[in-house]
């Protein structure tokens, strides 16, 4: 029987997937069989499981890297992702949620936020997070004899114990709890009486009151680091000027760790969500006038930083002989803020962060595992960041250790790395706005549901395919999709009904408290 199928006959899966489950069963028994395989073989070869690195970034649109039609043109030349999108698998529709703290919940848990209690971006002063209860991919893979350690951009809770990494599966954490826009808070309210304010250097909250922490009583906003089972220790303040170059020396440091467990007998796992690529601190000189770049533009001179810094951390497997025995995952948790335009990203479909359209969540992201993905791959097929939870954990040989008392959205795409394309095995996804579904991806078309008016169904439908930006299909009007409405209704009824059975976690917004 299909192996994965006898895994989810256990696991609680979308309830539109079980139908597809039913309709694919028997072939996908054939490709585990292959992979099942491949797998063993490589374990046999490395005396061990697979390697895992996990690199999230922020803001990153679909079209400004390179490889996806951007780089030099928007004036942030990407040579190194570009590389290792062309010797690994280049994903042309992955999809995350439509901002940062939700996209690293379904990341870590393999469900979508709207399950967990947790579907807002967090602020300093909000006590919701990842509770105990969650099971990360840091778990299982922990569990499945790993060592695990992170380094970045948390921001996913941080006022418990419970919500911190290194108690959500993480040996080792050094993170900072929130996103670039508080790095910026530190010191812009005393910003214009310390610096000049020259462009792309100049941060812009400087309204910020300069006793805005103190006044309403929140923790200054700073790196952390801590080990499991000791409390966290300030290693310093996260402002504009740490922020020069925390993505460089980040990367020294996995670089190090990378070295330090090459020949361990243990494989590793770590999980490095850069809190580079952002619009709202100072940019780092060193690549401020580097050749090309939109000096002015905050996240053009970040993601050359960052660009960089990939480069160094994959020749580094490569000089180890370790390449071949580690996966390295690379993926944008949303599309670009304009709001912060001109120092702000770009992408070529319609919309931004926050956003549904594809502007907001389909999203550049790479694969890359040399001898074992084959380069050079492009795949139309659907990806979603839960399906990186699944994933990681068939590689890493803990599928069997995924809780089975709630529902995982992530779906096991192994075979969709190591076939490529036409082997993914989704064919839908929910574009969740907060607690609500703000449109569905079904096959080619995706729909903006709008309620009823006059008995008929009112939407906004668009072909992705002929359609990518999202222009033409409120234009056109319903009646050339009067085909979609019902099966569109029925998968997000199916999904629906199921959420009667497994309630959607709510937490008080005022204690962070399951209520």
């Amino acid at each position: 029987t299909y192996s994965a199928a006898t895994s989810n006959a256990q696991q609680v899966v979308d309830a539109p997937f079980t139908k597809i489950l039913e309709k694919h069963g028997a072939k996908w028994t054939k490709v585990d069989k292959e992979i099942d395989a491949k797998l063993a073989a490589l374990e046999k070869k490395f005396g061990k499981k697979p390697n895992i690195i996990m690199v999230l970034t922020d803001d990153i649109g679909w079209g400004t890297l390179g490889v996806y039609g951007g780089g030099k043109v928007v004036g942030a030349p990407t040579p190194n992702l570009d590389k290792m999108a062309r010797d690994g698998m280049k994903f042309l529709s992955a999809y995350s949620e439509p901002s940062c703290t939700p996209t690293r919940l379904a990341l870590l848990t393999g469900r979508q936020p709207h399950r967990t209690g947790v579907n807002v971006v967090l602020w300093p002063g909000q006590k919701q997070g990842m509770v105990a209860e969650k099971v990360t991919i840091a778990e299982l893979l922990k569990e499945g004899g790993y060592d695990t350690a992170m380094w970045g951009k948390w921001h996913v809770g941080d006022v418990y114990d419970e919500h911190l990494p290194h108690n959500q599966g993480f040996d080792y954490a050094q993170y900072s709890p929130y996103n670039g826009a508080i790095w910026a808070w530190q010191d812009s309210a005393e910003w214009l009486k310390k610096y000049a304010g020259t462009a792309g250097k100049q941060p812009f909250f400087t309204d910020v009151p300069e006793d805005y922490f103190e006044r309403f009583g929140y923790e200054p906003h700073y790196v952390y680091e801590a080990r499991t089972g000791e409390k966290p220790k300030k290693v310093m303040p996260a402002n504009c000027k740490n922020y020069q170059d925390i993505d460089d020396k980040r990367t020294d440091a996995i670089i190090k760790y990378v070295k330090d467990h090459a020949k361990s007998d243990k494989p590793f796992f770590v999980y490095f969500p850069s809190d580079a690529t952002n619009a709202v601190c100072a940019n780092p000189e060193k690549y401020r006038f580097a050749e090309h770049v939109d000096s002015a533009n905050n996240m053009a001179v970040t993601l050359v930083q960052h660009d960089a810094n990939m480069g160094r951390l994959l020749k580094s497997l490569e000089d180890l002989s370790i390449a071949e025995n580690t996966l390295v995952v690379w993926y944008s948790d949303n599309g670009p803020m304009h709001g912060f335009f001109p120092n702000a990203g770009y992408s070529h479909f319609r919309g931004g962060k926050g956003d549904v359209t594809e502007g907001g969540v389909r999203v550049p992201a790479i694969a890359w595992w040399p001898g074992v993905i084959e380069p050079g791959q492009e795949p139309i097929d659907l990806l979603h960041v839960s399906d990186v939870y699944s994933t990681l954990a068939r590689i890493g040989g803990v599928k069997d250790k995924i809780p089975t008392d709630r529902v995982i959205d992530g779906i096991d795409q192994t075979a969709f790395l190591l076939k490529g394309e036409g082997h993914s095995r989704r064919e839908y996804i929910f574009h969740y706005s907060g607690s609500e579904i703000g449109a569905v991806r079904f096959g080619k078309l995706k729909m903006h549901f709008k309620g009823f008016h006059g008995g008929l169904a009112k939407f906004d439908m668009y072909n992705i395919l002929r359609d990518p930006r999202e222009e033409v299909g409120d234009k056109v009007g319903i009646y050339p999709y009067l085909h979609a409405p019902v099966p569109f209704g029925q998968l997000v009824q199916m999904h629906l009904e199921q959420i009667k059975k497994f309630p959607n976690r709510v937490l008080d917004p005022v204690t962070g408290k399951e209520i």
